[in-house]
């Protein structure tokens, strides 16, 4: 079952990728052996392995049509999968073009790349730096050729051409000119006479397709659709040219400034009274629901914030104020925004305990390195052994009762290598994906408190959710429970990474 948005106790979910060439294969490269590394990789990370992509065989050089590269993005689409595990990128595809088309594809739909080569880990936040470096080289083309296409378009517009797009319901282009369509015309009359008449988008759309009436793509009229189609100029004999842009595709289009857009005259088919009347009354029915609807506050210590009493403490609609529902103590919001950030002082990191800390990781790193290497070197001394004994078998100096007995030994000792090869490489993936530099912690530790009151609301709040567990506020004082204060030495250590890396990419965005 794919992962529900918002279900933090699921497992992730994750797939593997697997593409050898027939020469590496030939060469001992097996799949199996990339299958099994990139599972111990996602025991290590508690993940679930649903699905194995194979494509055995395949050239690097384009793999985007293969069948098995289409399963894997329906399944990132459908989020049955939240990340894909790959030896290297080169695994994954030897074209720029199709490697970045996957970044953007996976950074769409909040899915993670896991290149155990390159140490590149995106659902960790020191490894979306990948998915910045991939994005920027994107970006790059897609603006030569987005400056271009600009350039191009208000000319065309100002013609009175197409420039791309369908055109509006109730019109259509013939031999480059806009003009009424004969079918679809009188439905968009009809759409302005009932609105005039019963005042209701949905009733006007369930008129209409009472009648049978249906939108081009033959779908059934929603309010939606009827107050587009209402609110568009075109009806009235003024269309509107170059006045939206879309970011990419699949992406959400934006309204340009009203100085880029361009006017042109066509054939109406309602009157500008008409028009005006019931644009009118749409523009008075959204301005009474914006002022019935009101916005829910959310504010930063919501959740974390307690009363010495024990009990959560919140901000009421009708008070600027934490509150305690119980014993009615309270505090200005301004007041403990303030003494928080005082308290951000004290989320110190000591630069030889920082030593320590990297010094341990390095030793860790190192002696599974070497673990890795002890059983390669014993990998291929084992199938040294098993070959000789083959040339032994067929130079007939080993009886065909004896091959048996001799090259068992080896075979089970070799099984047992490669089951444990892959899983000594996965832990060392984890150790250098997760490793951050002294310089890159202690400069961002440094420089969270000066830096503060310019982070966005949902900036603070994820450092807020990263670095504190609660707030207790009493009549006349305030206990602040920071995760990483001098206070927690003994926690300090092991959580700097997940705390530095919370604060740096919260920032960075």
């Amino acid at each position: 079952m794919p992962r529900k948005a918002g279900d933090t106790d699921a497992r992730k979910q994750v797939g593997i990728w697997i593409r050898v060439s027939t020469e590496e294969q030939a060469q001992g490269d097996s799949p199996e052996h990339h299958e099994k590394r990139a599972r111990g990789y996602a025991d290590a990370k508690d993940w679930d392995v649903v699905s194995i992509y194979h494509l055995e065989g395949v050239s690097g050089k384009a793999v985007m049509d293969h069948p098995e590269t289409k399963r894997m993005l329906a399944d990132v689409q459908a989020g049955a999968i939240q990340g894909l595990i790959f030896s290297k990128l080169a695994r994954l595809a030897r074209n720029t073009r199709e490697l970045l088309d996957f970044a953007d594809i996976f950074k769409e739909h909040g899915a993670g790349l896991i290149s155990l080569q390159e140490a590149i880990d995106t659902t960790s936040p020191a490894g979306r730096l990948f998915y910045t470096m991939i994005a920027a080289m994107a970006q790059w083309e897609r603006e030569e050729i987005a400056d271009r296409v600009a350039a191009s378009i208000p000319i065309r517009a100002k013609l009175g051409k197409n420039i791309g797009g369908q055109a509006s319901f109730g019109y259509r282009w013939n031999d480059g000119k806009l003009e009424p369509d004969p079918e679809e015309a009188p439905v968009r009359v009809l759409i302005y006479e009932l609105f005039k008449e019963h005042k209701r988008k949905k009733t006007v759309a369930r008129i209409l397709n009472e009648r049978g009436y249906r939108t081009r793509k033959g779908r059934k009229f929603t309010d939606t659709t009827v107050d587009r189609l209402l609110r568009d100029p075109t009806a009235k004999g003024l269309r509107r040219a170059n006045y939206t842009r879309t970011p990419g595709a699949n992406k959400q289009w934006s309204i340009k400034p009203e100085e880029e857009w361009i006017w042109l005259p066509v054939e109406p088919i309602v009157s500008e009274e008409l028009w005006n009347e019931c644009v009118g009354f749409l523009d008075q029915q959204r301005t009474s629901r914006q002022k019935k609807m009101s916005r829910k506050v959310t504010h930063l210590f919501t959740g974390i914030a307690y009363c010495s009493c024990g009990h959560k403490m919140y901000v009421p609609s009708n008070t600027p104020k934490y509150v305690c529902y119980l014993c009615r103590n309270k505090i200005p919001i301004e007041d403990l925004d303030a003494v928080f950030h005082e308290q951000l002082k004290e989320l110190s990191l000591h630069p030889q305990e920082l030593d320590d800390y990297l010094l341990q990781v390095d030793e860790n790193l190192k002696a599974h390195e070497e673990r890795v290497h002890v059983l390669e070197a014993k990998q291929r001394d084992i199938q040294k052994k098993i070959d000789q004994v083959y040339d032994l078998y067929l130079d007939g100096q080993i009886p065909k009762d004896g091959f048996g007995k001799r090259i068992a030994p080896y075979e089970e000792q070799l099984r047992q290598i490669e089951d444990e090869l892959p899983r000594a490489q996965a832990e060392c993936d984890v150790l250098k994906i997760n490793h951050l530099s002294k310089d890159h912690i202690l400069a961002e530790a440094a420089d969270l408190y000066k830096q503060w009151t310019l982070l966005s609301y949902e900036e603070k709040r994820s450092i807020v959710e990263a670095v504190c567990s609660r707030i207790t506020i009493g009549k006349d004082e305030i206990d602040i429970d920071l995760i990483f204060s001098s206070e927690n030495d003994g926690n300090r250590a092991t959580n700097q990474q997940g705390f530095m890396a919370a604060t740096i990419w919260n920032r960075a965005g």
